[in-house]
């Protein structure tokens, strides 16, 4: 069964646990809604539809040609993220009085882990972190990248003609992703990008604010799908940066389309786990007088469809 954390957080059975869920929630455009696979062991084995069968028409009295499909057996392992957050017994002592110190600790751990867990979503790589699961820039290929023209695209530009051939290419960059629409999805791009897309669309149309009904949060839309920063990371550089190259331009960036799904049968994106979002008070250690809180995620990406997601690159925020 899969479950977004928003549900998740309902059936929690402390407030420690609750409240560490609900910080992932509040902190992440992506771990706000996308549904989580709960699955046995530390990797889920599946079969991707590679070719169908063949079919045809018969006479009477006429035998089919019989056939298979094939199908290429893959699989997605689960990482372990997480840290660990100590607070020395004489600050939760001295300073309780001020806020909970143990609380603020445990919350800035979670932040940090949601935009770790977003950055891995979009620009992970096991090449370069073998502890990590693979992102969308290194699964999509092919028909599912879109290149905004030779130097980049602006998106407000310099007339209208230069917004239409923007929105063109974000609705081609939907166009990709069958069945994306307003709860099954999302856009992602930069703050700077969506700026300007909400700048364009002012002149245009086809952008509004909403409020969601599963998350609560109020965000922009683009023809009803929403429109979200994926935010930074623990660093503070955007996890999808103003910096890439395309042709002569070294100032773009990409947005990606993203329909999500709750089981492989979806042919969606699928978050994977097993055991949820875990946080363990361990009290006070023996090797020094400090407090510890434990929070773990053992987590994992599946892309099961050849069209769950797509990426539009060259986008220029001008």
């Amino acid at each position: 069964m899969a479950l977004t954390l928003p549900e998740a957080a309902k059936l929690s059975t402390t407030d420690l646990q609750r409240g560490v869920i609900e910080t992932f929630v509040q902190e992440s455009s992506i771990l706000d809604r996308i549904p989580l696979l709960s699955i046995s062991g530390n990797a889920y084995a599946y079969n991707e539809e590679a070719t169908l069968p063949g079919v045809e028409f018969r006479g009477i009295n006429e035998a089919y040609s019989e056939s298979t499909g094939t199908v290429n057996q893959k699989s997605e392992s689960l990482v372990i993220l997480g840290g660990d957050a100590d607070v020395d017994r004489f600050i939760v002592q001295t300073r309780g009085n001020l806020n909970d110190q143990r609380a603020v600790q445990t919350r800035m751990k979670v932040k940090a882990a949601s935009f770790k867990f977003a950055d891995t979503f979009f620009n992970g790589d096991v090449s370069a972190n073998p502890k990590s699961f693979d992102g969308l820039r290194k699964r999509l290929t092919g028909a599912q990248v879109i290149s905004a023209g030779e130097n980049g695209a602006p998106i407000v530009g310099e007339s209208d003609k230069d917004r239409h051939d923007f929105f063109d290419l974000l609705d081609a960059l939907i166009g990709r992703v069958p069945g994306l629409n307003s709860t099954n999805g999302a856009l992602y791009a930069n703050a700077a990008v969506i700026a300007k897309i909400k700048s364009a669309a002012r002149r245009l149309g086809g952008h509004e604010m909403v409020q969601e009904t599963l998350t609560g949060k109020i965000v922009g839309t683009y023809n009803g799908i929403p429109l979200l920063d994926p935010n930074a990371t623990g660093g503070g550089a955007e996890i999808l940066p103003q910096t890439e190259t395309h042709g002569k331009a070294t100032d773009t960036s990409s947005i990606y389309a993203v329909r999500f799904g709750e089981a492989e049968g979806d042919q969606a994106v699928t978050g994977l786990t097993n055991g949820g979002v875990m946080v363990d008070d361990l009290g006070q250690l023996e090797v020094k007088p400090a407090y510890r809180t434990r929070v773990e995620f053992y987590c994992g990406l599946a892309v099961f469809g050849g069209k769950a997601a797509a990426r539009l690159n060259g986008v220029l925020a001008k």
